[in-house]
């Protein structure tokens, strides 16, 4: 009687703990989660200088541009321009444009504002056939107005519808002044606003990079004048001026610099006329005024 008491209790035992293990639901598995592709990179846009020197861009978007230049990196900005695509930022300034069949590119240095190129760095250039990325997304900037409100009536005057000539000028207590012109030789009227872009070079066509263009409101003729719009009509000049000084800071340097060609730059523009003209400026610097209608304005009371 006993081991058959036993035997059916451990019968029910075991019938329970499989009922048990039946009525456990399976457990859910876990859902595997995608990993995100990381995006390729950005491909480099390499643009020879003619210093010798390269600079690759690299465009991850239209607002935004990145350059390597000489072991650093410059992380910048999309701004305003009148024409051709414009960055700054890192204390540089990045600007491009193309014209027959080639894009060109200046490097510059930034005035303390951060806000317009003072020096050239570079003039660099490369093959238009092999568009950057996000070249034909990128739509034209609209013209800026000059301080003031007052915009241009005419388009931007470009470098090969310019020619320059050396004017004028004055000196003393040792100091030297010089006016130049930017005459239309093109076929269609043209505008000027704001400051030209100025690189002096060596006898062997070397940027001198050691003395620096900056930028100085009003002139010599008239000081704190605002840049404005100049029209050129056909074989119309505009003027602008370069001050400098000729007596050697001692503590810095014994001699100054010899400056054979002066290259310049119309505002917003690449494409830079040139002229020989030797001078000697001291102290590291010339200072440039913005462009004017007049060649000697009278000055103000």
């Amino acid at each position: 009687m006993t081991r058959r008491l036993t035997a059916l209790l451990a019968i029910a035992a075991l019938t329970g703990v499989s009922a048990c293990q039946q009525a456990e639901p399976e457990q859910p598995v876990a859902p595997v989660e995608a990993q995100p592709v990381p995006a390729p990179p950005v491909p480099g846009v390499g643009y020879a200088c003619e210093s010798g020197a390269t600079v690759e861009a690299r465009y991850a978007d239209s607002a935004t541009a990145q350059l390597a230049y000489k072991g650093r990196t410059y992380d910048l900005r999309s701004a305003q321009a009148a024409s051709g695509a414009r960055y700054v930022g890192s204390g540089v300034e990045w600007w491009t444009a193309t014209r027959d069949g080639q894009e060109t590119a200046t490097l510059s240095r930034l005035s303390p504002n951060d806000q317009v190129g003072v020096a050239v760095l570079e003039r660099c250039a490369r093959p238009a056939g092999t568009p950057s990325p996000l070249a034909e997304a990128q739509p034209e900037p609209a013209v800026a107005p000059a301080p003031g409100g007052v915009l241009p009536a005419s388009t931007p005057c470009k470098g090969p519808q310019l020619k320059l000539a050396a004017e004028d000028g004055d000196a003393g207590a040792g100091n030297r002044v010089r006016n130049f012109s930017l005459q239309n030789i093109g076929r269609q009227a043209c505008s000027l606003t704001g400051y030209p872009g100025v690189t002096l070079l060596d006898a062997q066509g070397r940027a001198l990079t050691s003395i620096r263009a900056d930028q100085s409101p009003g002139s010599y003729f008239r000081q704190g004048q605002a840049p404005t719009p100049v029209e050129l009509a056909p074989q119309a000049r505009a003027y602008f001026e370069t001050a400098w000084n000729v007596i050697p800071d001692e503590t810095m340097q014994k001699t100054c610099p010899n400056v054979a060609t002066i290259r310049v730059t119309a505002p917003g523009d690449t494409a830079a006329v040139s002229l020989p003209f030797a001078f000697q400026p001291c102290g590291g610097k010339i200072r440039v005024s913005p462009i004017r209608a007049e060649e000697n304005p009278q000055a103000a009371t």
